[in-house]
């Protein structure tokens, strides 16, 4: 029995999602038809690829081996497409990009929409995550492009600057600090902080400033969204140091206050891409409008 690309497509999105419901349905097929497909794989590579745990596929080693390779040829087969459909004067394909969590929510969905305007034949999947995952996801090859707003340790990336942006310190408008708008290194060790988890790029870009300032300080809540850090800080729960992009409207209602402090909070929004990577017509494209 022949080898086939579907089956490959079939098996990566069974990988990924860890079901052939969710593979079906992210595919368009029924599921007896994902079922088939791995059934197929299963009998040419006469090993089993998942362990079955409830309703849950598990890789196995054998399954974690070819999902390398099925990535590497999925991801060919589509520079060979996009190459072609680029040379024909009309820009199709699919684009996977990653954006850090500042970036994905205030700074990604405007572009996402003049891209999908100037090109309206692709397509634009958007990842989002911390700094970490997102970078992490971009190196596994499960992305094309990704912006992050912290720094990237991962050597198998290329980063470029992209844009500026700036942390604040924000409290909210009952606060003691609300009244001044300002606060010294003193108060800022002594105050219950409110940030993001580890991984974030604003956590760590806020840990760094504070440890260049010499100040300890104490982080009492921890927030996986920026949101829900905004909320809490407007309610009195706590300060916080978040992106001037996260809380541009905040600060314009009165909702947030911004209270200058010592620490040394600009930033550097970066792109980045795979070290050596092949860049298609598609992704270059993207660049371009992205102003990269």
């Amino acid at each position: 029995m022949p080898l086939t690309l579907r089956q490959l497509e079939i098996f990566e999105k069974i990988a990924s999602t860890g079901s052939v419901t969710k593979a079906a349905e992210q595919l368009l097929l029924t599921q007896s038809a994902v079922s088939m497909a791995l059934s197929q794989l299963e009998q040419i590579s006469s090993v089993p690829l998942f362990e079955r745990s409830g309703r849950r596929l598990l890789l196995n080693d054998a399954g974690r081996l070819l999902l390398h390779e099925a990535r590497e040829i999925l991801q060919a087969v589509k520079r060979v497409e996009q190459q072609l459909q680029g040379t024909s004067g009309q820009l199709t394909g699919e684009l996977l990009v990653g954006g850090s969590t500042t970036i994905a929510n205030y700074l990604l969905p405007s572009l996402l929409g003049a891209f999908a305007r100037q090109y309206p034949l692709t397509r634009v999947q958007l990842t989002v995550g911390n700094t970490q995952q997102v970078a992490d996801l971009l190196a596994a090859g499960e992305l094309d492009i990704a912006f992050i707003e912290g720094p990237c340790h991962n050597r198998e990336l290329v980063a470029a600057h992209w844009r500026d942006d700036e942390l604040l310190v924000v409290a909210g408008p009952e606060h003691p600090w609300a009244r001044e708008k300002v606060c010294t290194a003193e108060q800022l060790a002594t105050a219950p902080w409110i940030m993001r988890e580890k991984g974030s790029g604003t956590r760590e870009i806020f840990e760094d400033a504070m440890e260049r300032a010499g100040i300890r300080y104490a982080i009492t809540l921890e927030f996986g969204h920026t949101e829900a850090i905004k909320h809490g800080v407007a309610a009195g729960l706590g300060v916080s140091c978040l992106s001037r992009i996260a809380v541009a409207r905040e600060l314009h209602y009165g909702l947030l206050i911004e209270v200058t402090s010592p620490l040394e909070l600009g930033r550097s929004l970066t792109l980045l891409k795979r070290r050596n990577s092949h860049s298609t017509a598609l992704l270059d494209a993207f660049i371009q409008v992205a102003g990269g």
